[in-house]
């Protein structure tokens, strides 16, 4: 295939997935984490004061709020421009009052709240189009023209990153700063010059600014190092010389940015909100961080760590969650490849299977032959790819052990170096079966259509519902609910949808329980009636519309699990009923009679 028939096909790729995710991301409303997200983000620019929000880095969210500096306000306002609460006690006494800030700033003061979150997510999208551009980038040049437009279908075809890398949210962000970092750093590693070192520094830097989980990079980055020095021979001085200038310039540049969103935050208010976010933790993490907190040029170093300290806590206690049957807090150890399995294309799953017997197939010999040398040799050819392997099994571990179960958008960030190295062992074998002659070939390339065919329609006739998308193991989007819920199906985002059904079908009145970041009474008004699913179901009057997000719906009939103290099956009574509508598969709504 020609250089440059490659590069038009890889373009149109890339402008699908601009398109897609575009047209997509108009009719959702706000879902959960944009709520808190995109004011947090308008706070830093705007007042260079990070008191919300401070358990992820600034860097997405600032990137989501700069179209709101040129977005006029209401037609009412004398000024025309996008009011900031800053009298409310959600940001003027609350410690993170995130949630009760976002919902007032964006839905409370007359603000053009669908204008906002349309314009906060046009970033978030280049960002994925970014991270497309650099798998196909990566691929062509470990496996050639064939295997770089394979990974980059697989990327432009992939539910999990058309559904997140519309929304004003962290995880795409971190999967292209931990791909672009690895990438850049890999480079520095063979070539550490003034230049490379400099540009893997800073690309670090950028990847740890977008999520804190991305802390990884720094345990990672160590061990290929380690792994270059004994496989490559080098010279361990300078590896270890080039693994601090890395970090260094890393950490320089996120002192620089975290300067700025602290260069308003009051030292006394900072020192009191870490106080509070870090009582969980004995006191000699404590102390530190709380000494730093006033000082001038440790502050930002400060607030860092202490969003850092945030998340582990976070990572460790969990959050409530529904999940095949039960709820609980503390995860599950078979969460995260059940999700994985039954929300990416079972075409995906087939090609994944087919790479890992055909590379087992290539090892012949027995694995316990010589295992040593054989395993150096082929990582000194194939340090690459032996990166990526390392960094998918690394981050699989501590998700896998991580009582976070709330999403498979955590696990975006290994996405990437999976469809560049299933894309480059199938590029591999079907030139192999080429060679073997045109029956071989013409089988080869039937079956390998067929698949690509399937993923392309599986992931298409979903459109716009991305984030519901399930593939036929779990028997599509219409039975996801049974499996999981929250992000994986419903984060909020059919809010605006269940106005359009009201008004379509002329209801004058609906009880809504809705979990997102829209604002029911926003969208609905006076046909809007707040129902909390944990009263009484005697409560509630017969003759009457109700909807329910599936999330609340799902964790009100699970069981909790042993140990998990919480009221339970206070939506077990709808069982008696049968839903007469599904709004974009996450919103249920009943008639009761």
């Amino acid at each position: 295939m020609s250089y440059r028939l490659t590069n038009f096909i890889a373009g149109g790729l890339l402008i699908f997935v601009f398109l897609v995710a575009f047209f997509s991301m108009k009719d959702d409303s706000a879902t959960m984490d944009e709520i808190a997200h995109l004011p947090a983000g308008y706070s830093y620019l705007t007042q260079k004061d990070m008191r919300l929000n401070p358990e992820h880095p600034p860097l997405i969210k600032d990137l989501a709020a700069i179209p709101l500096l040129f977005i006029n306000g209401s037609a009412s306002s004398p000024q025309r421009k996008i009011k900031f609460p800053s009298e409310i006690d959600a940001w003027q006494k609350d410690i993170n009052g995130q949630w009760l800030f976002g919902f007032h700033f964006m839905y409370g003061m007359g603000n053009p709240a669908d204008k906002m979150i349309f314009w906060g997510r046009i970033p978030m999208i280049l960002i994925l189009v970014l991270l497309g551009f650099y798998i196909f980038k990566w691929a062509k040049e470990l496996f050639g023209n064939k295997a770089a437009l394979l990974a980059l279908f697989l990327f432009s075809f992939s539910p999990a990153f058309l559904a997140h890398g519309r929304l004003v949210t962290t995880d795409v962000g971190a999967a292209t700063g931990v791909f672009i970092a690895t990438y850049y750093f890999l480079k520095a590693l063979k070539n550490p010059t003034k230049k490379t070192v400099i540009l893997a520094g800073i690309s670090f830097g950028l990847a740890e600014l977008c999520k804190f989980s991305v802390i990884l990079l720094i345990p990672f980055f160590i061990f290929l190092g380690l792994i270059w020095w004994l496989i490559k021979f080098g010279k361990l001085f300078q590896t270890l010389k080039f693994l601090i200038l890395v970090l260094f310039v890393g950490y320089l540049l996120i002192g620089v940015v975290y300067q700025y969103h602290v260069w308003n935050y009051p030292p006394a208010r900072q020192a009191r909100d870490a106080e509070v976010f870090l009582s969980a933790y004995p006191d000699f993490i404590q102390k530190p961080l709380l000494w730093a907190a006033d000082k001038p040029i440790l502050r930002p170093y400060a607030q860092y760590l202490t969003g850092l300290f945030m998340v582990f806590h976070r990572a460790a206690f969990g959050n409530t969650t529904y999940f095949v049957g039960e709820v609980s807090n503390l995860g599950w150890k078979n969460y995260f490849p059940t999700v994985y399995s039954i929300k990416e294309p079972l075409a995906f799953h087939i090609l994944t299977l087919i790479a890992l017997l055909y590379t087992a197939w290539l090892v012949k010999r027995p694995f316990w032959i010589n295992p040593f040398q054989r395993t150096k040799g082929w990582i000194k050819n194939h340090f690459p790819e032996f990166a990526m392997l390392s960094f998918i099994v690394l981050y699989w571990a501590v998700s896998l052990y991580s009582n976070l179960n709330i999403g498979v958008r955590h696990l975006l960030p290994a996405f990437p170096f999976t469809f560049v190295l299933v894309s480059g062992t199938i590029s591999n074998l079907l030139n192999r079966l080429i060679c073997r002659g045109p029956t071989s070939a013409n089988l080869a390339w039937g079956f390998f259509l067929i698949l690509i065919f399937w993923q392309a329609i599986s992931v298409l006739s979903i459109y716009p519902h991305f984030l519901a998308y399930a593939n036929e193991i779990a028997g599509g989007p219409n039975n996801l609910y049974i499996y999981t819920v929250d992000s994986n199906l419903d984060w909020g985002q059919d809010l605006k949808r269940l106005k359009k059904w009201a008004d379509l079908n002329k209801i004058d009145k609906i009880y809504v329980d809705y979990f997102g970041g829209g604002d029911a009474k926003y969208y609905l008004g006076e046909k809007f009636v707040p129902w909390n699913g944990t009263k009484n179901s005697k409560e509630f009057p017969k003759g009457n519309y109700l909807a329910v997000s599936a999330t609340f719906l799902q964790g009100g009939r699970g069981e909790p699990v042993p140990g998990f103290n919480q009221s339970y099956g206070h939506y077990r009574w709808l069982y008696k009923y049968e839903p007469i509508a599904k709004i974009g598969y996450s919103i249920f709504v009943y008639y009761i009679e």
